[in-house]
């Protein structure tokens, strides 16, 4: 099954750990790969998590990581910024850790007459900031996404994800976004690059259909889904996106490496 596989890309909340606590058996499971001469990197969505954040999460966890193993949304943003819009100015709806990878990789932002709006996890956004992002895009600004996850689990529940925000600038404007995060071409052309390897050496792994499952099943690659996350056996029973392998737990897929 996994014959051609060089990289696991490995969702985290809902399949490495939730909330604060790993998963039983999802170390183990990366240990097992390395041993048998694969490799593995973590891929999120959530745009609103610095790189150092999840690395010192990872740690407390007892698994630390160097950080060019963790990969973030906002990475494959920013660079398809400075590649497909070289020059052009930003304005950005995200948190100080959003905009301080934009920053650190030289994406110009800026508050007012964009040429183009990003749209990611803002978790300090007000009612002024989308009202600005509304005045743009009906201007004409660009519309892009970090990523369309609705919701993120948090030990209350759920809160809105970037795929809310994005709804709402949608619903105002009637404009929609160009979507960069999983399951987006633009992150499976992250990664190739970032991985130095064709997409068919890729494997993804995570709890969420539409995102982790979808990248994979769009390009003929395997997936593990993991029913350990947001995914319940309703959802994947009345779910079009087909996994190759759907098991309780990433520590269930040792038995397949």
């Amino acid at each position: 099954m996994f014959e051609r596989t060089e990289y696991f890309i490995v969702d985290l909340d809902g399949t490495f750990y939730r909330l604060d606590e790993p998963i039983p058996g999802a170390a183990d499971c990366l240990r097992r790969m390395q041993a048998v001469g694969k490799d593995f990197c973590f891929f999120s969505n959530n745009s609103s998590h610095s790189v150092g954040q999840i690395c010192a999460r990872l740690a407390r966890m007892g698994f630390p990581v160097p950080q060019e193993k963790v990969l973030l949304s906002s990475d494959v943003a920013a660079e398809y910024v400075l590649r497909e819009y070289p020059g052009k100015t930003v304005f950005l709806l995200g948190n100080a850790n959003l905009y301080e990878i934009f920053r650190q990789k030289g994406v110009p932002l800026v508050t007012d007459n964009p040429d183009i709006v990003m749209a990611g996890f803002d978790t300090d956004l007000t009612y002024a900031r989308m009202c600005d992002a509304c005045r743009f895009l009906a201007d004409g600004a660009v519309f892009l996404a970090t990523h369309a996850d609705l919701n993120c689990s948090t030990p209350y529940g759920y809160m809105p994800d970037a795929g809310a925000i994005q709804a709402m600038l949608t619903a105002s404007t009637g404009r929609r976004p160009t979507v960069l995060g999983k399951p987006m071409q633009p992150t499976l052309d992250y990664l190739t690059q970032k991985l130095h390897c064709r997409p068919e050496a890729l494997c993804f792994i995570g709890d969420r259909l539409e995102t982790d499952i979808q990248i994979g099943a769009d390009n003929g690659l395997p997936t593990v889904l993991v029913m350990s996350g947001v995914t319940d056996e309703a959802a994947l029973q009345k779910s079009a996106i087909r996994p190759t392998l759907t098991l309780p737990a990433m520590g269930d897929l040792i038995a397949y490496l």
